[in-house]
């Protein structure tokens, strides 16, 4: 038995990965143990039922970048906001049942260049948008008219998942957004995001995508390099469509994968690039006590790879940011929703990588 340990210190992240050579018993093989992931940190608890982070990088000085995370609780739900030590900076309360949130850069807001919050509100049915300050990190509302799926009634027409998308021709930011149920088909909607009068609305531009039926699709990743949009369809698989509403094809299933090998729920989504088109896809497995992530090729038409345990519980959201924030997390960080302690638990992308590499 061999085993390599990558992180030894109480202080930062471990990894342990286990590898064992194939013990003939009465039973077959011994199962090869999953490598466990442990968390650099965890933030403050949100008051209620946290659920989907999202990163802010500041652009001038990465260790002052923030984790965003949603407390998906009806009236009283909030955005808080942490720094990169995990402690409180900001919070928005009064939200009702806000579920997922995204981030995007560079948006042209009255002349001046902000960052965007987005998430959903599913108790407004709408979008709520921040402009984020680039100096500051401070989230201001800018939320105008931003109704969705305003043709469904019922949960078909309340927003849970949302990923953002910049097209890169030109800048502009798309939302693509998902409901508590919906049709087997068209079950997506994209909206444009646009100015208008010192706010932010939403311009409805397509609906697309497949529907199992079973549970529902919560999470949504885009994938910006390659223009890829991933989504959870929770008890079948995970459905890939191309996230441009204009390009060739765009409303055609591109592929379907990650049926097999889950316990529970497949939930959060996150890109981890390594190169250019080539990398990992990462999904939450959601098991109370222990959720998996499991690994996807980005390239290779998204091959599974690997599985890893973590110690969060029961998770939904996750998020990844790959690059420099700061000397304690010179390679970025993973961020997974931990359901018992009600907060985000903050993996150091070195250990997830090491891994990877194993």
């Amino acid at each position: 038995m061999t085993t390599r340990l990558w992180a030894a210190s109480a202080a930062t992240a471990a990894l342990v990965a286990v590898s064992l050579a194939p013990a003939v018993s009465q039973d077959g093989p011994e199962p090869r143990p999953r490598p466990q992931l442990l968390p650099a940190l965890a933030t403050a608890a949100v008051p209620h039922d946290a659920d989907d982070p999202a990163i802010w990088v500041h652009p001038t000085d990465p260790a002052k970048s923030l984790i965003l995370g949603t407390d998906k609780i009806e009236t009283t739900g909030g955005i808080y906001v942490f720094d990169l030590e995990g402690k409180l900076v900001q919070s928005i309360t009064g939200l009702d049942r806000p579920n997922n949130v995204d981030v995007r850069p560079d948006f042209d807001l009255g002349g001046k260049t902000v960052d965007l919050a987005v998430a959903t509100e599913r108790g407004g049915r709408r979008l709520l948008v921040w402009a984020i300050d680039r100096e500051t990190g401070r989230l201001t509302d800018v939320t105008g008219s931003t109704k969705v799926f305003t043709d469904r009634t019922g949960e078909e027409g309340a927003p849970m998942g949302v990923a953002l998308y910049r097209r890169p021709t030109d800048g502009a930011i798309y939302a693509v957004v998902s409901s508590k149920t919906g049709p087997t088909e068209r079950y997506l909607h994209q909206y444009r995001l646009v100015e208008e009068g010192g706010k932010v609305d939403v311009r409805f531009i397509r609906a697309f995508g497949k529907f199992s039926g079973q549970g529902e699709i919560e999470a949504l990743a885009v994938d910006d390099e390659t223009g890829m949009l991933y989504a959870s369809d929770e008890g079948a698989g995970i459905r890939k469509y191309a996230a441009g509403p204009d390009v060739e094809n765009a409303n055609r299933e591109l592929g379907f994968f990650g049926q097999d090998g889950y316990t529970g729920d497949r939930e959060g989504l996150a890109i981890l690039p390594t190169g250019p088109g080539k990398g990992w896809l990462l999904n939450s497995d959601q098991i109370d006590g222990g959720s998996e992530v499991h690994v996807y090729r980005r390239e290779e038409g998204n091959a599974p790879v690997k599985v890893f345990t973590t110690g969060a519980d029961a998770t939904d959201g996750i998020e990844v940011y790959a690059g420099y924030l700061g000397e304690r997390f010179p390679e970025g960080i993973l961020v997974m929703m931990n359901s018992t302690e009600r907060n985000f638990l903050v993996y150091d992308l070195r250990q997830v990588r090491a891994g990877l590499a194993d």
